[in-house]
Formats: C-alpha cells, structure tokens, sequence
C-alpha cells in the first residue's frame, strides 16, 4: 500500500519483461495540476522526485493524461511531432528514443500515467506494448488502492486525534464543574489547620507560664492537648492534600496504571464534590444526598482518575435530573398539594463476585426511546450549550475496559412532576 513500494515492484518486473531503460509512474495531483512522477528508474537508479504541469502540452505525459491517449514512439526524431511541438529536454536523465505513455484508470478515475522508454530506437513491439497495457490495469488499481488507504489512514488519524481533543474538552468541562466543590471541600481542613494553630499558639504560652510556676502535671496535659492538636493539624493537611491530588488526578491523563482503591471513599468525595460544585454554581440548587456504603468492601485493583469521572459523571447527572423536576414541581405543586424533595443515593454492596456501585435519583426518569440512545456518543438530552453527549459514552467505555458492566433502571414520572418522587427516577448501576 505503499506508492514507492509499488512502482519498484512494476519496475523490476516490467523490465525483466522488456527493455525498460526508464520506467516511471506519475500521480495525478489535482490541487497543483501537476503531474508528480515520485520514484523515476534509469538504468537502475532512481531519480529525484520531479513534476511536469498539465498545461503545458509539449510534455507526452500531460497529452496522454488530458486526452487519455495512448502515446508510443518508435524514433523520437521523427515522430515526436504526432504529439507535441517541439521535444522538451527531459529535467533528470538522458533523452530517450523510444516511448511508450499509458493513462492509469481505475473505477472510472484518472491516477495518472505509466512510461518506459529506452535509449535505442524502436525498441518496443505491438507485444510489449499489450503487456504494458495489463500491467497498466493492474498497477492502476494497486495505485488506487494504496491511495485509498492513504486517505483513510489520514481520515482516521484525524478523527483519533479529535476524539483526543473532544475527551479533553469533556474532562476539563467536568473539571470546571468541580472547582467550587473543590473550594468549598478544601476550605473545611484549612480552617481547622488555622484554628488548631492558633490554639496551640496559646497553649504553648500557657505551657511557658505553668513550667516557670515548675506545676509539672499542669504541662505534660498542656503538652499532650498541643500533640492532639498537632495530630489534627496534620491529619486535616492530608484531608486537603488528598483534594488536591484527587483534582490533578481527575485533569490529567490517564497513566492506565491500576492500584488498590477504596470504592467507598472515592464514592463519598465525589458525590460530595458534585453536590458542593453544584451548590456554588446555582444559587437555587436545594437537592439533598444519601449514602449507603457496604463496609465490607473490599479494596479494587483499578484507574481511580477513570473510575472518579464516572461516578462524577453520573451523580452531576442524577443532580441535574432532580433539579429539572424540582423546577417543574414548583409550578405544580399548587395545583396537588404535596412537596417534592429533589434526592440523589449513593450506595455500595459487595456481591459474590463484584462490586456494586447504584446511583439513584427520584427525577423524572428516562424515557424508553431516550434509554436506548443514552450511551452513545454526543447524544445529549441538556440544552446546547450544556451538555457534550460524551459523559456517559466516555462512562461506558471506561467501564468495559475494566471488564465491568453499567447498566440502568429508570421510571418515567408520567407528567406528574409535583409527586413526592418515590416510584419515579433513575438509577445507575456500576458492577465491577
């Protein structure tokens, strides 16, 4: 599939075949108009890389591509004239005397030409002409073929590289709904840092003060109030390092390293980073959240930056599906009387031989034609603008890669969005 790889091949058979002092191919480049003939054969060698512009009608290989005629040349002297007007003096190698230009056709496309010439006159019958013309056909269609791939290569290179840039552009739109949970997560144990270092700031002056008093049983409890606090300063550091190291985590790429993961504490701080980030962004955000979480979990051997954005992704969903119904429950609940509580369930169990991971809202649920379409790739059900259709594709994918499943269960509300949202909503199963 190789263009060069070809001509070489047609080259060494094409002159075990005949005479083929020069032999060449030249491709059909319809952006320049040009002729480029990328691997020329003289006596063996291959010449540089040349181009003969189609306007000019005093090349045999641009007469034979525009007027899709066969030229053969028996004495270049006298015969030249039956084909152009004056003999042009060839850019690489010598001049030759005989001539033979073929057009390359395939599926009805024109790819180019195909020459052998030699240096001695009439070097060339009806016979090797015939055969010139099958290898023709032949190396028309490997030509045609190997172009082909080429464009797909380069198409498929290219929509990797977009699917690249798109997954990136989901990650950081996730990361960016992340920042105030962040904020407001990571404010918690900085203020219990600041407040445990200025208790022990006056704990330690009282210290001074009880140790020139020589009251020694006044300071070892001073002393042992100033390590417990040290301790919590020191664990709520880790708290806010661990934040941290959960962001970076979630915006950079993925190492495809799996290492022991506590399911449970992954679940817990990104449901709390969803909610908080949530909360941040809209004032009027008033859903609540549950947790169930099976102490028995066992730790899993997975990529937590991976797994984090699922579970992130599905809960800013199952938040999004109780906030559209909250809203809509608020111009109805005059009409039935009872209150809507927008609520999203996080819970774990261990089954026999996996993980279980459910997220469950009480929005409106899913409709039968929208489930089906759920998990493909830039369906969305948001508003433009607001959703990109590849969280949960992103989802699936990450999921199966871990040899797991995602499955979901939904119950539409059936235009009763005031209801106390029991029967109704959506949960997500993740079993790994």
């Amino acid at each position: 599939l190789n263009i060069k790889q070809i001509i070489g091949t047609l080259y060494e058979n094409v002159n075990q075949l005949m005479e083929a002092a020069i032999f060449g191919i030249g491709l059909y480049n319809e952006k320049t108009q040009e002729l480029e003939y990328p691997a020329t054969y003289e006596n063996g060698e291959v010449l540089p890389f040349y181009t003969n512009a189609l306007q000019d009608e005093n090349r045999f290989g641009a007469v034979c591509f525009n007027q899709d005629k066969e030229i053969t040349i028996g004495n270049l002297g006298e015969e030249f004239k039956d084909h152009v007007q004056e003999i042009v003096t060839p850019q690489h190698g010598g001049q030759p005397e005989s001539i033979i230009f073929l057009p390359l056709t395939a599926k009805g496309k024109k790819l180019g030409v195909i020459t052998v010439q030699s240096f001695k006159i009439h070097a060339y019958s009806d016979y090797h002409l015939y055969m010139l013309r099958n290898i023709a056909n032949y190396s028309a269609i490997a030509i045609y073929n190997a172009e082909s791939y080429e464009t797909l290569d380069a198409t498929l290179s290219q929509l990797q590289q977009t699917q690249k840039q798109l997954i990136h552009a989901e990650k950081m739109a996730s990361l960016g709904e992340l920042t105030a949970g962040i904020a407001h997560e990571i404010q918690n144990p900085l203020n219990f840092v600041n407040n445990f270092s200025e208790v022990n700031k006056e704990m330690l002056e009282e210290l001074k003060e009880e140790a020139d008093k020589g009251n020694i049983t006044e300071v070892k409890s001073i002393a042992n109030n100033v390590i417990g606090n040290s301790e919590k300063i020191n664990h709520h550091g880790k708290r806010a390092d661990a934040i941290v190291k959960g962001m970076l985590q979630h915006s950079r790429k993925s190492e495809g390293l799996k290492e022991p993961t506590d399911i449970n504490a992954l679940c817990d701080e990104y449901l709390r980073l969803s909610y908080h980030g949530l909360r941040a962004k809209d004032k009027s955000f008033n859903a609540k959240y549950e947790t169930d979480f099976d102490k028995a979990l066992p730790k899993l051997d997975l990529m937590p930056q991976d797994i984090g954005r699922v579970v992130l992704n599905i809960i800013n969903n199952a938040f999004y599906a109780c906030t559209e119904r909250s809203r809509s429950a608020v111009n109805e609940k005059q009409k039935a009387g009872k209150h809507y509580q927008p609520i999203v369930k996080v819970s774990t169990r261990k089954m026999a031989d996996n993980v279980e991971i459910r997220v469950e809202d009480n929005g409106n649920g899913i409709p039968a034609v929208v489930k089906e379409k759920i998990f493909q790739p830039f369906f969305t059900t948001k508003p433009t603008g607001q959703g990109t259709g590849l969280g949960l594709s992103l989802a699936y994918d990450i999921i199966k890669a871990h040899g797991g499943e995602i499955k979901v269960e939904t119950n539409e509300s059936e235009g009763n969005p005031d209801l106390s949202g029991k029967d109704e909503g959506t949960t997500f199963i993740i079993v790994l």
